[in-house]
């Protein structure tokens, strides 16, 4: 069901609250949420996922991208949420690919190797070619 990185995080589109039960059974310890509320209709509230998680015993982290793009902030916070998790990450938004391309930005942030971020990404369906200079 989700896409797998590498070892650490997994990315998806938007989950539900019903989700999370799948993402514990599958090891999972940390949610990133890199959607924000609103974006569509009937999309499930982030305080709701929050709560699923909470109830889960895993942690949540919300950094939400809209379209306009990626900052810094983002970048740094994304960084953070990576570094203290204690086990695999799924990060999600509406398709997977903001949270993607956040991971991979955060990633480079912190000395990664771009050429292979890219090559993580594409083995599990994303390109990052929009991205690259940033990444190289």
């Amino acid at each position: 069901m989700f896409r797998t990185l590498d070892d650490t995080i997994s990315v998806f589109g938007q989950i539900t609250p019903e989700d999370v039960a799948e993402a514990k059974a599958q090891g999972f310890t940390t949610i990133i949420n890199n959607r924000p509320d609103g974006e569509q209709d009937g999309q499930p509230k982030g305080a709701a996922i929050e709560a699923a998680a909470k109830a889960a015993g895993l942690t949540y982290e919300a950094i939400p991208v809209d379209h306009s793009g990626f900052s810094e902030a983002q970048v740094v916070a994304m960084a953070a949420a990576l570094e203290s998790a204690d086990g695999p990450v799924l990060a999600f938004c509406r398709s997977g690919t903001r949270s993607t391309f956040l991971w991979a930005l955060a990633s480079a942030s912190m000395g990664k190797d771009g050429d292979e971020l890219i090559a993580k990404a594409a083995n599990a369906g994303y390109d990052l070619s929009p991205i690259r200079h940033a990444l190289t």
